[in-house]
């Protein structure tokens, strides 16, 4: 019985996946950032696509959340992208 694309059974953990060098030049934006992240519009604005963060996110090098603040009197949603441990290892795979 296949259990698809990871049917090792033996312990070792699935590959790692492969960064484009545009992932990686996201990643290395994220990175110094810590636990902070840093907003999607942020990443926009240098030049990284909403899709390319999405595959960030989709691989689990990344997590986006959602936060709501508040800007005097108004209240703004902010999407903020921070690197996961993944996105960490992947980053220094490729050095």
């Amino acid at each position: 019985m296949s259990l698809g694309r990871f049917d090792r059974c033996d312990g070792a953990s699935p590959p790692k996946p492969r960064v484009s060098t545009e992932q990686r030049r996201a990643l290395a934006v994220l990175s110094p950032e810590g636990h902070n992240g840093v907003t999607r519009s942020f990443l926009v604005a240098h030049g990284f696509g909403v899709r390319l963060i999405a595959g960030l996110v989709n691989q689990g090098l990344a997590t986006l959340t959602f936060e709501r603040m508040r800007t005097g009197d108004k209240r703004v949603d902010v999407a903020t992208v921070r690197i996961t441990d993944a996105g960490r290892d992947a980053l220094a795979a490729e050095d």
